[in-house]
């Protein structure tokens, strides 16, 4: 096992600007946090409206600490809109398992 976690969360929005500035917004809020290696905003290429933003983390200690804390929600408030509400469930947490 290669460790490290990767973090999906589902966005949607018909308004790619408004997305793509919150979430430079909360990446600014993010910068500095334990544990987060970066992440990214990826648009869908069959769904236009459909967006994922993947945050890698060192370890599932590192989020689980992270998501638990006091600064969470408000770090992460300008993506909150933009959830999927489509899905059943808008994220997913990945354990790496192999890399090249």
């Amino acid at each position: 096992m290669s460790g490290g976690v990767r973090v999906l969360l589902y966005h949607a929005t018909e308004d790619p600007d408004r997305i793509e500035a919150a979430y430079h917004e909360a990446s600014v809020r993010l910068a500095g946090v334990p544990g987060l290696l970066g992440n990214e905003l990826l648009r869908s290429t069959s769904d236009p409206s459909g967006f994922v933003v993947v945050s890698s983390w060192s370890d599932v200690t590192a989020f689980e600490e992270w998501e638990r804390g006091p600064e969470h929600r408000a770090q992460t408030a300008p993506l909150r809109p933009f959830r999927d509400t489509r899905l059943s469930r808008p994220f997913d947490i990945y354990q790496v398992r192999a890399t090249y």
